[in-house]
């Protein structure tokens, strides 16, 4: 009996299996009586229907039968009691009746069945809902009971609904299998189509649910305890077991098909690999052997390669895919199929590593080559930048512009042999790689060794170019530095000979503002003469020093076919100021000389005769006052430079306090023209503060 059949008769839910068991592990079977009349014919259909679910094994153990009376007559419980014993009389143990709280004569009802327990074969109980886990566990009751048996009628039916479906179709499809297993291989693709459209695969997904609950028992998420009781009949599970081994022979059928057709496509992939790689990939590559003679060139070369690797990489893609499908059928495969693989691995590994060699190869001489060409127009650059520095006029304003421009000039130099250096390292790089590019299989005499002598010739004729250039420009620069040299040379000379007429001048001003005195006697005024020759000296040296520094700059000017402002300028202020200093120092040097052998001499000498008792010499007397007057009258008197201009010793003060000393010198020898006769006291005390 199928579920289908009855299905609306089971959907009343006039009894039902919850799946719970009493003490003696038997089944129990709930009758919800209602206040309907039910019907006893239906309900004996459904008792039917539920009593061939479970095993015989499970059926040996017995049945309790919950009678639910509380919505129903006394008479319809009976009735029912009586039936069961026509339904399931050997299967049932003991029969529950649930009565209401309030109704039903205790003593007729319980002495009725007491009566009938020898012809029923079974005992039968008036019990209260509230005891009836007196005889059932509350864990083995459902909540109509006050129990925690979880029960979902409709979803039992559902259950049943697709176990009795897949049971039947199942069957067929195990017929179907042992067909198809069984016939010539020949014939399996059609086979397998058929297949498929039984649902075979459709049903997988319940296939391996029940197979798992089949043998992990409960531990599927909403297995309940007595689904395998209630499902898993010792027929369905030979079946499924029947189920599992045919459609274990089948894949292993289809596997063994579906390999030999997955070789047979990584064969076809393989050779369509290797074809393209060895054909057009090749012939592409061969093409393409040159570096070009620019850095344009060269970017153009790499984007072109660019668009080789790309077409390559497609190739590589399906490459890689094909030894991933072969390494996975190498770790499964039979031993027959691993010499092929291997052949067929070996095979598509051996091209692709040579042509991906090859690309990378060509991309290592392309980025060589642009790095060469790049460095090859930054030198040349570079030496345009320094040939323009070296034909452009040097007209600095001073010796530190010089001094820079020299510096440019030389970091610009060390820049250029940096470059050529660079430059020439990456030329052999190139060389190298190119060299060391693996070679093509058979490959035709002529184009790619001619075409990469031609990149080499190319290469070495640019660094020798390079060189030649850098060359001359050295020569260049080496006459420039000595140029420029001289131009430091000259405005150092220029430099230090402003220098010495600033010098001069302040000797000039020291002479005319400091060199005053005139001393206070005779040893202190042969001092101030030898320190004025000193002073002299001094002065001389330093406008010989100036000449021959501005004759250094005529010569210079010469060699360097410049003027310069020495010629016009600083030779004439040089000039001027030596004449100034000549015109003071000789007059200072007067001065000390009128003061000293003429003035200091001469009355020392006068005194010292008085001193003696001699006579005194009236007409030196004579001379000693008009050597003081004339002494007086030039300390009054500006000196007259050259140009007409005047200049006066020190300040009017020190020209007053040094006329102060001659006065009291001719006050003394006014004094001894008045006095010959005076005391040698007198005298001696004179010549002691001349003399001392």
């Amino acid at each position: 009996m199928e579920a289908t059949v009855i299905l609306p008769i089971l959907k009343k839910k006039l009894a039902f299996l919850s799946g719970g068991k009493d003490r003696r592990s038997g089944l129990i079977l709930t009758i919800p009586l209602s206040s309907d009349q039910t019907s006893l014919e239906e309900l004996s259909t459904t008792l039917d229907y539920l009593l061939s679910i479970p095993s015989e094994k499970c059926k040996a153990r017995g049945f309790t039968v919950i009678v639910d009376g509380r919505k129903s007559q006394w008479n319809t419980v009976k009735t029912v009691v009586l039936m069961l014993q026509n339904v399931i009389p050997a299967e049932v143990s003991l029969v529950c009746v649930v009565k209401p709280d309030e109704f039903w004569d205790k003593k007729v009802t319980h002495f009725c069945f007491w009566k009938e327990k020898d012809r029923l074969g079974f005992e039968v109980i008036l019990v209260s809902a509230n005891k009836l886990t007196r005889y059932i566990e509350p864990c083995q009751l459902t909540d109509d009971f006050g129990g925690s048996l979880d029960y979902d009628h409709s979803d039992w039916l559902n259950k049943r609904l697709i176990f009795e479906k897949f049971t039947k179709e199942s069957t067929s499809l195990l017929d179907e299998l042992s067909v198809i297993n069984e016939s010539d291989k020949s014939t399996s693709t059609n086979k397998d189509k058929y297949v498929h459209s039984t649902g075979l695969f459709t049903r997988h997904e319940l296939l391996s649910e029940l197979q798992q609950r089949r043998f992990n028992g409960s531990e599927g998420p909403a297995w309940c305890p007595m689904e395998e009781e209630l499902l898993a009949q010792p027929q369905v599970i030979k079946l499924l077991d029947s189920l599992r081994e045919q459609y274990t022979r089948y894949q292993e059928l289809c596997r063994q098909r579906n390999k030999r057709t997955q070789l047979d496509e990584i064969h076809t992939k393989v050779m369509q690999v290797v074809t393209w790689l060895q054909g057009p990939g090749s012939e592409l590559l061969k093409t393409q052997q040159e570096i070009g003679d620019s850095m344009r060139a060269a970017q153009a070369l790499q984007q072109k390669h660019e668009e080789i690797e790309s077409q390559h990489s497609e190739w590589f893609a399906v490459y890689v895919e094909l030894n991933q499908q072969i390494a996975t059928l190498l770790s499964i495969g039979e031993e027959e199929d691993v010499a092929e693989l291997k052949a067929l691995q070996q095979q598509l590994s051996d091209v692709c590593y040579r042509q991906a060699t090859q690309l990378e190869g060509r991309q290592n001489v392309l980025q060589a080559a642009q790095g060469f060409h790049s460095t090859s127009q930054e030198l040349s650059q570079q030496l345009d930048s320094l040939l323009g520095m070296l034909c452009a006029d040097v007209a600095p304003a001073d010796g530190a512009s010089i001094q820079q421009n020299l510096k440019l000039l030389e970091e610009k130099l060390q820049s250029v042999e940096a470059g050529l250096a660079s430059l020439r390292q990456k030329g052999t790089m190139v060389m190298e790689l190119m060299c060391n590019q693996p070679s093509w299989p058979l490959e035709e005499a002529g184009s790619p060794a001619e075409e990469q002598q031609n990149n080499v010739q190319h290469i070495q004729a640019v660094m020798e170019e390079m060189q030649l250039r850098k060359q001359r420009c050295e020569d260049m620069v080496d006459v420039r530095r000595l140029k420029m040299l001289q131009m430091v040379q000259l405005f150092k000379c220029e430099e230090d000979s402003l220098q010495a007429v600033q010098w001069l001048g302040e000797l000039l001003d020291a002479l005319l503002k400091t060199h005053i005195r005139l001393g206070d006697d005779a040893q202190e005024t042969r001092n101030m003469l030898d320190k004025h020759r000193k002073f002299v000296e001094v002065a001389q040296s330093t406008y010989d020093y100036g000449r021959q520094l501005l004759q250094a700059t005529v010569v210079l000017c010469q060699s360097l076919r410049c003027t310069t402002r020495s010629s016009g300028d600083t030779l004439p202020r040089l000039n001027r100021v030596w004449k100034q200093f000549s015109v003071s120092s000789e007059e200072r040097q007067q001065r000390l000389e009128l003061f000293h052998p003429l003035f200091v001499s001469t009355a020392v000498l006068l005194l010292f005769q008085v001193l003696q008792q001699e006579c005194v010499d009236m007409e030196s007397l004579d001379d000693l006052d008009s050597s003081g007057k004339t002494l007086l009258d030039r300390l009054t008197m500006p000196v007259i430079f050259p140009d007409g201009s005047e200049q006066y010793f020190g300040s009017p003060t020190e020209a007053a306090s040094a006329a102060e000393v001659i006065r009291e010198r001719l006050l003394l020898v006014e004094e001894r023209r008045l006095h010959l006769p005076s005391t040698c006291a007198g005298l001696l005390d004179v010549t002691t503060r001349i003399c001392a």
